[in-house]
């Protein structure tokens, strides 16, 4: 989904969710948040969904952009645009091996994706990146793929208040740019659609899952560890590790997730984004999960 391969230059990244806005800036240092907001979305101005428009309320989402990346303010007019991840579909493939050419690859990617798309891959953005290292002797690569149609839905309300997208990126990609997965690792962040899951080892991702969930951020932290389990096992059993942390973002009661989650898993378990990262913050450190991945990798 990126619209650039210098994402570190950018300091300001802006989270679109259902329920809010969420905005930061980082120190030019770039460890840790400098400036961060959310502003609260009017319900139905935003629905987001793979294959249906996603911006229902242009205006309404153009404002609540406008006064978050005002409060954080910045240099420039350049952003990183972090999407819901029930707007885009996160796919790892397999390859023996892929073209050279930049061209002929996304091709080749394109046509292994077109059977798993609930929508014509031909109206699609795709964007892949093939991951160092390897297990085996095949090629990991992560894809991300949205109809262009939603894609623009998102980048036209930034350029409309005068803000250039330069890179665009679904919440849960950008918030594993926080996590040091030099060893096996679990990442869980709950949104109001969907539960992601992904698992990282040497700084591979080596599962990534996006699950409906209706019970939003008040999942119980019984129900997120029963949703989580499969992922975990399927993990352990296809790789031979176990998973060593866990971090979680995104849910409305943290500690009780946290307990539940080291229960059923045995390993520590803390929140993704920490108090060194975004120091004094009033709300949930939580929301601030995508924009800190973003920023901070």
């Amino acid at each position: 989904m990126s619209r650039s391969s210098n994402k570190n230059r950018l300091q300001v990244a802006c989270e679109i969710s259902a329920e809010a806005v969420v905005a930061g800036r980082a120190r030019q240092q770039g460890d840790r948040l400098e400036v961060y907001t959310a502003k609260e979305l009017p319900e139905g101005a935003v629905t987001p969904d793979l294959t249906e428009a996603n911006v229902l309320r242009g205006d309404w989402l153009r404002d609540t952009i406008k006064a978050a990346l005002d409060e954080v303010g910045g240099r420039g007019r350049d952003v990183i645009a972090i999407l819901p991840d029930a707007a885009v579909r996160v796919v790892l493939l397999d390859f023996e091996t892929l073209p050279e050419k930049r061209e002929e690859a996304e091709a080749v990617v394109r046509f292994r994706l077109k059977k798993s798309l609930p929508f014509d891959v031909e109206k699609a953005r795709i964007s892949y990146q093939v991951q160092s290292g390897s297990y085996g002797n095949e090629l990991k690569v992560i894809a991300a793929v949205g109809l262009a149609s939603i894609l623009d839905e998102y980048e036209a309300a930034f350029r409309d208040i005068g803000y250039a997208p330069g890179v665009v990126l679904p919440s849960m990609l950008a918030a594993l740019g926080a996590v040091d997965a030099a060893r096996p690792t679990l990442v869980v962040k709950v949104d109001p659609l969907t539960t992601s899951i992904a698992i990282l080892e040497r700084q591979q991702l080596l599962l990534f899952r996006t699950l409906e969930n209706a019970r939003g951020r008040n999942i119980t932290g019984e129900q997120l560890a029963e949703d989580v389990y499969p992922s975990v096992v399927f993990f352990q059993d296809t790789y031979k590790l176990d998973v060593e942390r866990v971090f979680v973002a995104g849910l409305s009661d943290s500690e009780v997730a946290l307990q539940s989650l080291h229960a059923q898993t045995g390993v520590e378990v803390q929140e993704l984004v920490g108090a060194e990262q975004a120091s004094g913050y009033a709300g949930s450190r939580s929301q601030l999960a995508g924009v800190t991945g973003a920023l901070l990798s």
